[in-house]
């Protein structure tokens, strides 16, 4: 690999032994080999070989093209590219510095954005070859001297084709032209002209709407979008990787009936499982079941949706969740019972401070990032769980109640909270299948754990009751769920009281088994315990609650609303709307990585057998469930942060309150900063439409911002298409309430659920993810009472996930939680095309401003005792929206995107 500090011996040789080939080589060998970058390399004289094509006038005499002699000038262009991480070691090397020595690397084409005002037709385009002038590291620098027409006018685009045998990675070119320096902002894989000779095409920074685009960039606008919706595509099959496709296809590659029919899976998408579309893959069906899509590979996702180099990097060579089926039986070797419960807390707390033994070769687990740590040089192969945040700020928080109810505001999942507005609690669901819909949650047992504080009538009059409801939409999984192994479910209601000091308090936990063909239905309540039974029984009942919200937390909090969901978005805005559009560059930053990760994702977490299923609760029918939720709660026009708050019962509108909300419970931590957020967001994303739609007219005749919109509606949530609620894009108002909707799940809504994962769920005793023994007074047998009342520590720690579970879950949250050294923070740096406009980039500037005066509200929040749910003796501070982070498990930072 060429580099400054040691030149490669293999490319010296292979260059002396054809520089017979070339005349005068030394000229170009020498910069480049030496690496030097304080001295441009001299070029040869390419006079002849770069080129003018004119356009033939309409109006020609006697059909001979007028000729007259034009000024031309010469104008230098800088490209800047990267080699891809192993692209050093490919075969095809000597051949492409054979291309670099004859200073042909790259094709590049400049077009003009305006017509020849001599013949009033498309100026013709200016070509040039690249030479590769200096390279450093994996970064590469080429120079173009491109023989230009006086008048060429504005250069509104380019068009490259690669000449290596590798593909590169264009980052930007700079153009230097008499009137000051013109840069493209690239950052795109470029196919090798032998697999694709087609060029590629990348536009200025300077945005358009279609509308008033100049006149020679609306074909290859139209032409890009094109190639992108794949229909200049020539091959049929399965997307190849250099291919840049965007199309829509349901979730039929999770399951994989072609290895065993018990890994067969329903197809998520359609009437029977409506669910948001993914990004096609064109893979074969399997023969067994035609319904689902072969396993074969990696999951295609366009080559520009990949991870960068130095995510891959972090991410053991790009494909970290691929490589955890590999990780976890290394793991599970090391454990003396890896099926069985933990026989003690000690050998829990033992994962932090004693380690486990592993296999000295014990292959990838060492490339986990921060996932474990070496105690020692000598002791290699004993290997620690870094303690998580929960457990250093204090070890015993988590089987408190005040730490229970804090978490619903301040934890890992604070979108389940709801207001009760209607009593008696009942269930929707039919009795004739589902048992008396009545609760067990009585006035009685309500009045008694308030301690006359109020009454119930009073309660509900002041919004004093809260709850999380997971009765209806587990009920009909529970008997299912208990067919399979090692595993069992209730549907849960909790109840929770909130206090003058707006913090909550747990009143009662009511958990019920459905009728089935043997047996009738069983329901009970347990409230907080005064004595040593009811006490036991009380913790229990709080694992099982707990376990229900930590499913749903990573199945719908999570994957769904977040991962799921915005993948149509992105498929939408690539096919419809140009890479010069103005949304499309505002929407940009918050799409990146999300298919890649989304990819993965069906590769080994939510795919049948994977993670998801074999360490949470729903088991197979995880994604099944993740479904009824879409077609019974999601909602666009409620996915937004004020609408989800109202929605829930936890804030009303009130024009004199800070935001236009006031909430119901003052202090709720991921509300008071979330709102903050979503103002910054919805300021910064109002100014940048208003400059670009100043008339709302604009916004109905915008082509492209209409298609993109209709096929997010008709196609990518296609199941919905007919939902009342869809908004429609008529006024800047419309637009702004879209955009800022997408910003917001991309940004402020997946970090609040994501980042605190390791620090809340990495001590499972907190968030257990299954629970896999019944409550001890359902039906017990003689032996399981004596078991509880003799030993209700075993009982407990059988509940609770297996070792080999919860290491794997361990494992998993530390991965999902980490953020990688290039991710990129809101207000961090700004879009390259953002900073060409002064009046985007000063609004962009004045966004920047909001998001830092947040970080510092936070801070003053998080040291404010008053605010219970966030300060406090070993409390965990409120940190997961404070928008910037270093790299690793911080507990904080908002990236633009669902990256990880």
């Amino acid at each position: 690999m060429f580099c400054k500090e040691s030149p490669s011996l293999q490319t010296l040789s292979t260059a002396k032994s054809l520089s017979s080939l070339f005349p005068k080589p030394s000229a170009l060998i020498n910069p480049i080999l030496t690496g030097r970058r304080d001295k441009p390399c001299r070029r040869q004289n390419f006079r002849g070989r770069c080129r003018i094509t004119a356009s033939q006038s309409n109006i020609a005499q006697k059909g001979k093209l007028l000729k007259e002699k034009v000024k031309r000038i010469k104008v230098k262009g800088f490209i800047t590219a990267e080699e891809g991480l192993l692209e050093s070691l490919s075969w095809s090397r000597p051949l492409d510095v054979i291309t670099d020595i004859r200073g042909r690397s790259l094709l590049v084409e400049l077009i003009s954005a305006e017509t020849d005002t001599r013949t009033v037709m498309e100026e013709g385009p200016v070509e040039d070859y690249a030479q590769r002038v200096w390279f450093e590291s994996r970064n590469e620098k080429y120079e173009c001297v491109f023989d230009m027409p006086e008048d060429f006018g504005t250069v509104g685009a380019i068009r490259v084709q690669n000449q290596h045998h590798r593909e590169m990675f264009i980052k930007e070119m700079k153009l230097e032209l008499p009137s000051g320096s013109v840069t493209f902002t690239c950052n795109s894989w470029v196919t090798p002209k032998s697999i694709d000779p087609t060029k590629r095409i990348f536009f200025s920074n300077k945005s358009y709407l279609p509308s008033a685009t100049p006149e020679p960039l609306k074909k290859l606008r139209k032409e890009e979008l094109e190639t992108l919706q794949g229909n200049n595509r020539e091959r049929v099959g399965e997307f190849a990787k250099y291919e840049r496709v965007y199309d829509y296809d349901v979730y039929n590659d999770v399951g994989d009936p072609e290895k065993d029919e018990r890994l067969a899976r329903p197809v998520m998408g359609g009437l029977s499982h409506p669910y948001p579309r993914r990004c096609k893959t064109g893979r074969k069906p399997c023969e067994k079941d035609p319904s689902s899509e072969k396993r074969e590979g990696e999951f295609y996702v366009p080559r520009d949706e990949e991870f960068s180099s130095t995510k891959g990097t972090a991410f053991t060579g790009k494909a970290i969740l691929a490589a955890l089926p590999s990780v976890f039986p290394q793991i599970e070797a090391a454990l003396l019972d890896p099926n069985l419960p933990f026989p003690h807390f000690k050998s829990i707390e033992d994962l932090y401070e004693v380690g486990i033994d592993i296999p000295k070769d014990a292959g990838l687990l060492p490339m986990i990032p921060k996932l474990i740590k070496v105690v020692a040089e000598a002791q290699d192969n004993l290997l620690q769980f870094d303690p998580p945040i929960l457990l250093n700020k204090d070890r015993f928080s988590w089987i408190r109640d005040d730490e229970f109810a804090r978490q619903t505001l301040a934890g890992l999942n604070p979108y389940c909270i709801q207001l009760v507005t209607e009593w008696p609690l009942k269930s929707k669901l039919d009795p004739a299948v589902y048992g008396d819909p009545k609760s067990l949650i009585t006035w009685d047992i309500v009045e008694k754990e308030i301690r006359g504080v109020m009454s119930v009538d009073e309660a509900l009059k002041n919004k004093r009751l809260f709850m999380l409801d997971y009765h209806d939409l587990l009920l009909p999984y529970v008997n299912k769920v208990r067919e399979l192994d090692d595993t069992t479910l209730y549907a849960s209601r909790t109840l929770f009281f909130l206090s003058d000091d707006s913090t909550l308090r747990p009143v009662a936990i009511e958990l019920t088994r459905p009728p089935d063909v043997n047996r009738p239905q069983w329901s009970q309540v347990f409230t907080p315990g005064y004595d040593a039974t009811s006490c036991w029984l009380w913790n229990l009942a709080k694992t099982h609650a707990v376990a229900h919200d930590a499913g749903y937390h990573q199945l719908i909090s999570h994957w769904l609303r977040t991962h799921c969901c915005m993948e149509p978005y992105i498929i939408a805005a690539n096919r419809q709307l140009s890479a010069m559009h103005p949304i499309y560059r505002l929407l940009h930053p918050h799409f990146r990585y999300t298919l890649e990760i989304n990819a993965r994702a069906r590769q080994s977490l939510v795919n049948a057998g994977g993670i998801i299923e074999t360490c949470f609760w729903p088991g197979k029918y995880s994604l099944e469930l993740s479904s009824d939720v879409y077609a019974k709660l999601w909602r666009f026009d409620r996915e937004g942060l004020p609408a989800d708050l109202i929605s829930r019962g936890l804030a009303v509108e009130d024009e004199t309150a800070e935001h236009g909300l006031r909430l119901t419970i003052p202090d709720y931590p991921f509300a008071n900063d979330g709102l903050m957020l979503w103002d910054a967001l919805k300021e910064w994303i109002t100014e940048s439409v208003k400059h670009y739609y100043p008339d709302a007219a604009l916004i109905t005749c915008d082509e492209e911002l209409q298609a993109w919109w209709s096929e997010v509606r008709n196609i990518g949530h296609g199941d919905k298409k007919d939902e009342p609620w869809w908004p429609v894009l008529r006024t800047q108002d419309d637009l702004i309430g879209v955009v800022t909707t997408i910003a917001w799940v991309a940004s402020g809504h997946h970090a609040a659920v994501n980042f605190g994962q390791y620090g809340y769920g990495g001590y499972f005793p907190n968030r257990p993810t299954t629970t896999r023994i019944r409550m001890p007074v359902e039906e017990p047998t003689e032996e399981e009472l004596k078991e509880f009342y003799e030993e209700p520590e075993k009982v407990l720690l059988k509940t609770f996930p297996s070792q080999k579970q919860a290491t794997q879950v361990m494992v998993t949250l530390d991965l999902l939680s980490t953020h990688s050294p290039d991710e990129e923070y809101l207000g961090e740096e700004p879009e390259a095309s953002w900073v060409d406009d002064p009046v985007i980039f000063a609004a962009y500037e004045r966004f920047k401003g909001r998001l830092k005066h947040l970080e510092e509200v936070i801070d003053e929040r998080n040291v404010n005792v008053s605010l219970k749910n966030r300060a406090g003796a070993g409390v965990v501070k409120y940190e997961l929206l404070k928008p910037i982070s270093q790299p690793g498990v911080t507990g904080m930072g908002v990236p633009y995107s669902v990256s990880i």
